[in-house]
């Protein structure tokens, strides 16, 4: 059996956008995206740091530069502009990884720009 592990994180992304009546997603700067190793069309899961809320969707490449962080469809109805949310992204193996596995992890300042990879 597998066991899922976090793969990548960007850690307090702010919201800058969100769009209910696109057709579903998170629109993610695309810089942001190289840096978390995610792929467009890729699962993610986005913890918003505001409300609590807990969803799964896929990201969609946006702008690059631009900082952008869309909630799209009705991801847009649990996050509000300004909101702070952690966007993760997992990986499965059969065997535990070796040990001093860590994921990546990307931190962002208010404008949605890479501040520390680790």
């Amino acid at each position: 059996m597998a066991r899922v592990f976090v793969k990548s994180k960007i850690h307090q992304a702010t919201v800058t956008q969100t769009d209910l009546r696109y057709e579903g997603s998170i629109t993610l700067d695309p810089t942001l995206m190289a840096a978390a190793d995610i792929e467009p069309y890729e699962q993610v899961h986005v913890l918003n740091m505001n409300n609590g809320y807990r969803l799964e969707t896929y990201a969609i490449k946006g702008k690059a530069n631009s900082g952008v962080v869309c909630m799209n469809g009705a991801a847009a109805r649990h996050t509000e502009v300004g909101d702070q949310v952690i966007v993760l992204t997992y990986e499965s193996f059969v065997q535990v990884p070796q040990a001093g596995y860590k994921p990546t992890v990307v931190q962002v300042n208010a404008k949605n720009k890479i501040t520390k990879v680790k």
